[in-house]
């Protein structure tokens, strides 16, 4: 007879390395998060005060870079194109990581966060155009199916810099599918750029950007090294893709997702591990804060909020990330979990699941970028797409806070309990109990323990017999 089968359990326990490599990218992308706010506060700020607000134009269409290469670009635009292409470069890597070596790389653990991004896209879409036609809305005369887009990608930094805000423990295994959701969500949001965003194709760039990238692979399987040679051509490909026609932020995730993410013999970290690493602060703390320092700048008014609610391509986007979001990657991972007959982790609930969902709501950068490129040339409507992804980020990060805080307790007894290293290895307890020496090493720490304590009982039992001795010495003294 065969053994029954364990379910599978949905947010189980991580692997090790995987959730060290969690905590690494977390503890990056958190503080990323924090300047992201940071620099979206800024933006509103520096915009809506009347005496700076010329200097914000000033500066977001100043233009400078060679014009014989076709790269004199403004500001802002050097922030969405240029800078954007790092951040989706990280992105690239991140994706390759995890569909080697990481949660991806199995097809029944790959599901759950696949199906859900999937869904947590697609729903936001169909409210957008629900939401856009039911209120007279015309999606042909708003950049078409392009616009649906707007409210389907969820930012990691800015939802983590919420949990950090907050203060919420979050269980590693719902953090780690928070950032695989975003990851497989930054892959889609790729690909409606590539499909919609690109116009009037220059095929001799397109050309040369492609020699360029078959070069930046032939260097990388030659084992070649150094950042003056990768630098450089990563630079020129950029360029040629920009002028291509296709949006620049394609080559930093086809560059990204051409590293080698799997170790060989020898070797401690993969080559991608290694640029992630180095790369990832750079992504994280400056690129995407000041693409949002350039895009979040929008006027903000009562009337301005007002209209949000009231035109319907705006209250498509607030509710596509509010309601959308969240009914698209609670839906889908309950579906998953059904029909894969997997079974919820016995330390979490559905609420926990649905709140997580709420989280993914909040987005911000790739929901800015592609607005600003459904809708060029509609300076207004641009401007009141921001508004209204700003505002559904700020709504779906309220209901998150109030939704996680009501768990929060039970999440910090999960992350305690996750981080308990009673044997002072440096490895979690819980990914030892199947090695005899970690039992062995915990005895001894209990062992030690316990005669420290028997030698605090013997002393201070000592100590008041001594006490009862010398009392009753004196007592005698006296006449009977």
């Amino acid at each position: 007879m065969t053994a029954p089968r364990t379910p599978r359990k949905a947010f189980g326990r991580l692997s090790l390395p995987e959730r060290n490599h969690l905590a690494d990218a977390l503890r990056t992308e958190t503080v990323g998060g924090v300047l992201l706010l940071v620099a979206a506060i800024a933006a509103l700020v520096w915009v809506n005060i009347p005496a700076l607000h010329d200097s914000y134009e000033s500066v977001s269409h100043f233009h400078f870079g060679p014009s014989v290469l076709g790269l004199n670009l403004s500001v802002a635009h050097w922030a969405a194109d240029g800078l954007l292409a790092v951040f989706f470069f990280v992105a690239g890597i991140e994706l390759k990581r995890e569909l080697v070596a990481g949660d991806l790389k199995d097809p029944k653990a790959a599901a759950l966060p696949v199906v859900a991004a999937l869904c947590g896209m697609a729903v936001p879409a169909l409210v957008y155009t629900v939401t856009a036609t039911a209120g007279g809305g015309s999606l042909a005369g708003w950049a078409g199916p392009p616009a649906t887009a707007v409210p389907t990608a969820t930012d990691i930094a800015f939802a983590l810099a919420v949990l950090a805000v907050i203060g919420t423990s979050l269980p590693s295994a719902l953090r780690a599918f928070l950032l695989t959701l975003a990851v497989v969500d930054d892959l889609f949001a790729i690909l409606i750029i590539a499909v919609f965003f690109t116009d009037g194709l220059d095929f001799a760039a397109l050309g040369g950007a492609v020699v360029g990238l078959v070069v930046f692979w032939l260097l990388l399987r030659g084992g070649v090294r150094g950042w003056y040679v990768y630098v450089p051509l990563g630079l020129v490909i950029w360029g040629l893709m920009y002028n291509s026609g296709i949006h620049a932020t394609i080559a930093g995730v086809a560059m990204g997702l051409m590293l080698r993410c799997h170790t060989r013999e020898g070797e401690e970290h993969s080559p991608g591990e290694r640029i992630e690493h180095l790369v990832r602060p750079l992504s994280a703390g400056l690129a995407v804060p000041l693409f949002a320092l350039f895009s979040a700048g929008v006027a903000v008014s009562g009337g301005a909020l007002a209209d949000v609610f009231t035109q319907p391509e705006t209250l498509g986007v607030v509710l596509g990330l509010v309601v959308g979001k969240t009914l698209g990657i609670f839906g889908g991972t309950w579906l998953t979990s059904r029909f894969t007959r997997a079974s919820l982790s016995d330390d979490l609930q559905w609420a926990d699941v649905f709140a997580v969902a709420t989280l993914a709501g909040i987005g911000f950068t790739v929901s800015l970028l592609i607005g600003e490129l459904a809708f060029e040339g509609e300076g207004a409507m641009t401007d009141q797409v921001k508004a209204a992804v700003l505002t559904g980020s700020l709504i779906a990060a309220a209901l998150a806070t109030v939704l996680l805080k009501v768990r929060n307790a039970k999440y910090r007894g999960m992350v305690a309990e996750e981080e308990r290293d009673d044997d002072l290895s440096g490895i979690p307890d819980i990914y030892e109990q199947d090695d005899p020496e970690y039992h062995l090493r915990v005895a001894a720490v209990y062992e030690k323990k316990a005669a420290e304590h028997r030698r605090i009982a013997e002393e201070m039992k000592s100590a008041r017999l001594a006490e009862v001795t010398g009392g009753a010495g004196e007592e005698g003294d006296g006449p009977a």
